[in-house]
């Protein structure tokens, strides 16, 4: 073997896991808080986004900053999209469009402030793995990464940017 080759190996073996050793404490302070902001934000953006197909008359998308703000109405396409598009089996219809419409408006709310946090994601973690199971079942690589963000949302709360935070401080001073 070229002791060359072998000694210069180990130099960039050494620079490596010196770099990597360097690197991993400064990762690991990266804040909870800020990861479930960002969490919070992407997820929310998702659902919102597929709730406004589902809807006329209001339209708000806080990335673009535009907004159209009026009664909103289903769309004319939104009953026809559950009937032959998604074709979800147990629930007509006319019942799941309101229903999927209304939950893709409020839990991306709540998320985004901060506010039943827990629960919002357990919400829409039910709605992508109905989505994933029933409507498109090839679509695991999207669907994994919501349940990602959602499963750490889930376990590890909404970080100090949150109305949960403020209320879960309030309360713990009041019972102490």
């Amino acid at each position: 073997m070229n002791p060359w080759f072998s000694r210069n190996t180990r130099a960039v073996l050494t620079i490596t896991a010196r770099t990597v050793r360097f690197l991993i404490p400064w990762m690991e302070r990266i804040p909870h808080s800020v990861i479930a902001l960002l969490g919070r934000f992407s997820i929310a953006a998702v659902f919102w986004k597929s709730g406004q197909t589902k809807v006329e008359g209001f339209a708000v998308d806080l990335v673009e900053g535009t907004w159209s703000l009026g009664w909103p109405r289903f769309a004319d396409s939104t009953i026809d999209l559950f009937r032959y598009e998604y074709n979800l089996p147990f629930i007509p219809p006319e019942i799941a469009a309101p229903l999927a419409a209304f939950a893709e408006h409020l839990f991306p709310i709540l998320l985004l402030v901060g506010l039943a946090t827990r629960f919002s994601a357990l919400a829409l973690l039910i709605m992508t793995a109905v989505i994933q199971i029933f409507v498109y079942p090839d679509a695991y690589p999207t669907h994994g990464v919501w349940a990602t963000v959602l499963l750490y949302l889930i376990a590890r709360g909404p970080g100090v940017i949150a109305i949960d935070h403020w209320v879960a401080r309030r309360y713990r001073d009041l019972a102490a």
